[in-house]
């Protein structure tokens, strides 16, 4: 197959190079702008980017593809260079642009998108952290045939991943992005023989999983062990989860808990109950949060048996 790829991260770049692998041929590759990054805030370059260039692929890194938006130029310009290349397939997984109508329909097999869960639950943005923050046991991967709507096209392949316990977004990811890679390789070979088949999405069951906030990350004791549990892994490795605790006068981000199945007792949500060198027990509203590796401002990540180490709290 001749495939066109648009993509931006790590999660992105795993399915390139398996494209490559499987012996596509790929001509061209569509990622983000090289963005500030690090301390010094240099530019740098996409991981998609980097991949393609180690195999002299040729990159077009447009801002904007809308022909009557504030980008029409850039976008015009890789119009025409797509037209030449006459594609047979575009290869979408986490751009970060969207993809106007005619980007949809310039390949001859259209648009197939590698989305990070089971639709059409988790439409959207951030569907590995929704659903370990919602306690899913299962999700998935779903390669689907992109149309104008926000991850509504039919659905052609899906694989399934259980979520466990031990799970954080950062874990998940990488699993889902090994999954990914090789689930389009398979559509890609039914798609070139003729025996791929697409299947329209139903229309119960549809959640939406948005961006996540800066609001969100803040934990909320008045939920209960096991929601606050959830979010913590959620938010891990981006953007992380924080709490004030006493004796310290910035929020400090908690970087792995567990949810203790006993009552708190007389102590108020969010109130520091025991401070022992294997965790923290902090009360909630339903339940113990037993806190096990923080991070001050400044400073390292670190197991609690370090953290409480000249921290007098109560």
């Amino acid at each position: 197959m001749r495939v066109v790829f648009a993509g931006t991260p790590d999660f992105a770049r795993l399915a390139l190079e398996a494209i490559l692998q499987a012996g596509h041929e790929v001509p061209l590759v569509l990622t983000q702008p090289d963005r500030p990054s690090g301390r010094g805030m240099k530019l740098r370059a996409s991981p998609v980017k980097d991949c393609a260039q180690a195999h002299q692929i040729e990159v077009l890194q447009p801002t904007g593809l809308r022909l009557d938006g504030r980008y029409a130029e850039e976008a015009l310009a890789t119009q025409q260079r797509l037209a030449a290349l006459k594609p047979d397939v575009m290869v979408v997984a986490a751009y970060g642009l969207i993809l106007p109508e005619w980007v949809l329909s310039l390949p001859k097999y259209g648009c197939l998108n590698i989305h990070a869960s089971l639709l059409p639950r988790w439409r959207g943005a951030a569907p590995i952290q929704r659903a370990i923050d919602a306690g899913d046991t299962e999700t998935g991967i779903t390669i689907m045939q992109m149309d104008a709507g926000l991850d509504t096209g039919d659905m052609l392949l899906r694989q399934r991943l259980p979520i466990h316990t031990t799970h954080t977004a950062g874990s998940l990811h990488d699993e889902l992005a090994d999954l990914g890679a090789q689930a389009i390789i398979q559509a890609l070979d039914q798609l070139a023989q003729g025996t791929l088949v697409a299947t329209p999405q139903s229309e119960q069951g549809v959640t939406y999983a948005d961006k996540l906030h800066k609001d969100e990350a803040a934990l909320d004791f008045n939920l209960g062990a096991e929601a606050l549990a959830r979010r913590i892994r959620a938010f891990n490795p981006v953007p992380g989860t924080t709490m004030m605790l006493p004796g310290l006068e910035q929020p400090v981000k908690v970087w792995a808990a567990h949810a203790v199945a006993q009552p708190a007792d007389a102590y108020a949500p969010g109130q520091v109950m025991h401070v022992r060198t294997d965790g923290i027990d902090v009360a909630t509203n339903d339940g113990i949060l037993c806190l096990t590796e923080l991070q001050r401002p400044g400073s390292r990540r670190q197991p609690v048996a370090q953290f409480v180490q000249g921290w007098q709290p109560l």
